[in-house]
């Protein structure tokens, strides 16, 4: 861990923070609001105002933070206020500073830390204005440093207010000598109303030089209406001879010199001199102070690209109308392959298509709804009022008709489709945030369903996504634990009935389960982040298998299912390459296995790596032909040496003249096209003769042998002599 470093003026800036009468248990209730728009703002579990002592830190404000280590030892603040701008550390296990800082590897568990110093007049950094995470986020962009630093500087006034105060209990000199060095107004005045003192900051505020200014009414700072009471204020305070004030801040009219008027705040102080009391009071330009704030509101609750409210302001809204006992219906719209449109129109075209998709949303909605930019390419709507199903479906269609048109923009004709998911308040929740959970749930559906769908939320969808979630953690598991095993069904050659080719089959031994097939995991795994990760291990162990093999003498084509996530992971040939390298298993003898709906997932990522791997000598196979649409046109396009026929067509072609045809056709078109052909689910012997008289090459079926363990195929390879002995 590594410590804060010493600061030079150290001894300067402890008597800098001992102006402000702060200490270890004494908070802020004026900077309560600053921490709060912090938080809100960058949507963030915590925000403070921390406070650097000789040895300790000491919390002014705090927003969502418990118990802490406050050594200044290990404080990130302390080392923020050795700087000048923000520190950011988006992902403290990753900073050599704070890797194994106890804040961060202890109970707190601090994964983000974004802070500013904040400075007193004479230019000390006597605390910080932080923001903290328990999970890593992205580093803070130009814009939101200068949003955190905006903040800092109403967490200075506010504290610039609790030094003003402070000074009032030492008299008129003290305070007075503050009020000098002070970036703000300062005017002091005696019980008769008269100006004693007046610093530059007043100057540039009312137009008076101090010598103007001094022996002046206080009352010419004010308009003609406001002197009476004003003067009634002061004569109370004077008449019970009590050197105290209200110290709550007061909005009153300023008047400058040159007779216009506006809106300031008004901090006043008191104390007793020999003479009588006097009054110091700072003076803060609220209009430019509610300016600042306006902005700052806005981007706490507004995006900034499309203009519409943000996540957080939905949420508010959402919860107001669950607090008001008011019907409403909750739409999460997401739009259907939005990165392909930045990747290849540019994201400037991405974001105006965002902005285009927010204004027709807010023109099909009424007044009384409210239209939200969720998060990248994702919006939701709140349907105020709206408490059943077929006004909410009726919502979402109005929605999603209004996206149908073509966008166009440059030249360029986009056509836009999304996902809609729907949650019901009070159907289908009282609580805001499952209410959003469950439109989640419901979008993750429609898009199941495919581009333009709608999906209404039913509580077997949360049953599924909580099945998902723990299938996810035993999957993380089964990764960690190596309980994932390869099974082999053999693949024969028809015309003599030897073993030609061997189909990797994963399967999952389940500690308590048993042994699992893909059918009870695949659906969950190949959803996962871990897809890639089983991918290559499969691809791996697969090659290593087909290569021992070989090493025996024996030529067999091994197959490899893929999963859509290794060709996003953008390494899948070089992969491949490096496992034919580490096991000196040839080209030929690996084929890798790729359906239909991974193409069409994301067919600009499929077709290049699979040119390169067919040109480096190795197999592609398409698996469970004639099962999709685009089938026949993607044995035009797509680098195959093979195609599988699926075994729904096979198990009935004997009995069915339908696929009895298709078989046919299918068989007759990939020899037409080069292709060699395999039958799968080859389960009679009639099966297998009608498909070789048909000149089917391969079988793979129960007929043959169904799936095993590598030490058992290995028997079956003995026995039809491909070990042993000659083939039979």
């Amino acid at each position: 861990m590594r410590c804060p470093v010493e600061i030079e003026d150290e001894a300067y800036r402890l008597l800098a923070l001992k102006e402000y009468g702060l200490a270890d248990g004494i908070l802020l209730p004026s900077l309560d609001s600053v921490v709060r728009i912090a938080a809100q703002m960058f949507d963030i579990p915590a925000a403070a105002v921390n406070m650097i002592g000789s040895e300790t830190v000491f919390l002014a404000a705090n927003h969502g933070i418990g118990a802490f280590d406050n050594s200044r030892d290990v404080s990130f603040c302390a080392h923020a206020i050795t700087q000048d701008d923000v520190l950011v550390v988006p992902d403290t296990r990753l900073d050599e500073r704070f890797h194994d800082n106890p804040l961060v590897t202890g109970p707190t568990n601090i994964r983000f830390y974004a802070g500013v110093p904040l400075r007193s007049p004479d230019g000390h950094a006597i605390g910080v204005l932080c923001v903290i995470d328990g999970q890593p986020r992205k580093p803070l962009s130009p814009q939101e440093r200068e949003n955190l630093k905006s903040l800092a500087g109403l967490a200075v006034d506010k504290l610039e207010l609790r030094r003003l105060e402070v000074a009032t209990e030492t008299g008129k000199s003290n305070f007075e000598k503050i009020a000098v060095s002070s970036p703000n107004a300062i005017v002091c005045f005696d019980q008769n109303r008269v100006i004693t003192a007046w610093n530059k900051a007043a100057t540039l505020m009312f137009g008076y030089q101090e010598a103007e200014a001094i022996g002046q009414d206080v009352t010419i700072l004010m308009p003609k209406d406001d002197h009476l009471s004003f003067h009634q204020d002061i004569d109370r305070i004077v008449a019970s001879g009590v050197a105290a004030v209200d110290a709550a801040v007061k909005e009153v009219t300023g008047l400058r010199r040159d007779g216009t008027e506006f809106p300031i705040e008004f901090s006043p102080s008191c104390w007793e001199e020999t003479d009588g009391l006097h009054f110091g009071a700072m003076l803060l330009d609220v209009s430019e102070r509610r300016r600042q704030a306006d902005a700052l509101r806005h981007i706490a609750l507004f995006d900034d690209l499309t203009g519409l409210s943000n996540r957080a302001a939905f949420v508010d809204t959402l919860a107001n109308h669950v607090k008001a006992a008011m019907p409403a219906s909750v739409l999460v719209i997401d739009i259907d392959g939005f990165k392909d449109i930045n990747d290849t129109l540019g994201y400037g075209i991405g974001d105006a298509i965002l902005q285009e998709v927010g204004d027709r949303l807010n023109n099909v909605l009424r007044d009384c709804d409210l239209v939200a930019r969720m998060s990248g390419d994702t919006f939701g709507v709140l349907l105020s009022g709206v408490g059943d199903i077929f006004s909410a479906t009726s919502g979402a269609n109005d929605v999603m008709a209004a996206l149908i048109e073509p966008i166009v923009i440059d030249g360029n004709e986009v056509r836009v489709t999304a996902g809609c998911g729907v949650a019901i308040y009070p159907a289908h929740s009282n609580d805001p945030d499952e209410l959003l959970a469950n439109a989640d749930l419901a979008l993750f559906e429609a898009k199941k369903n495919g581009h333009g769908s709608i999906s209404v939320f039913v509580t077997a969808m949360r049953m599924a996504a909580q099945a998902r979630r723990m299938y996810d953690v035993e999957l993380h598991r089964a990764v960690e634990n190596d309980e994932f095993e390869l099974f082999y069904q053999p693949q024969i050659r028809l015309s003599d009935r030897k073993l030609v080719g061997a189909e990797a089959l994963i399967r999952w031994r389940h500690p308590e389960r048993g042994l699992l097939p893909p059918s009870a995991f695949l659906p969950a795994l190949e959803v996962s982040p871990l897809a890639a990760t089983v991918g290559t291990w499969v691809l791996e162990t697969a090659c290593a298998q087909a290569a021992l093999w070989q090493r025996q003498g024996h030529q067999i084509r091994m197959g490899i299912n893929l999963f859509a996530a290794q060709f996003r992971a953008d390494d899948l040939v070089s992969r491949v390459m490096a496992a034919l390298r580490t096991y000196a298993l040839p080209p030929h003898l690996l084929e890798l296995e790729i359906t239909e709906n991974i193409i069409l997932d994301r067919d600009d990522l499929v077709l290049e790596p699979l040119q390169r791997l067919r040109a480096s000598g190795v197999g592609v196979a398409f698996d469970d032909f004639g099962t999709g649409y685009g089938s026949l046109s993607l044995l035009k396009h797509y680098p195959l040496t093979r195609i599988k026929i699926d075994r729904s067509f096979v198990s009935t072609m004997c009995e069915a003249s339908k696929d009895d045809a298709i078989v046919s056709a299918l068989i007759a078109m990939a020899r037409g096209c080069g292709l060699d052909v395999v039958a799968e689910g080859v389960e009679t012997v009639k099966q297998r003769e009608w498909l070789k008289a048909k000149g089917c090459e391969e079988g793979q079926g129960f007929l043959f042998g169904k799936p095993v363990p590598a030490g058992e195929f290995e028997r079956v390879l003995s026995y039809v002599g491909l070990i042993s002995g000659r083939s039979a």
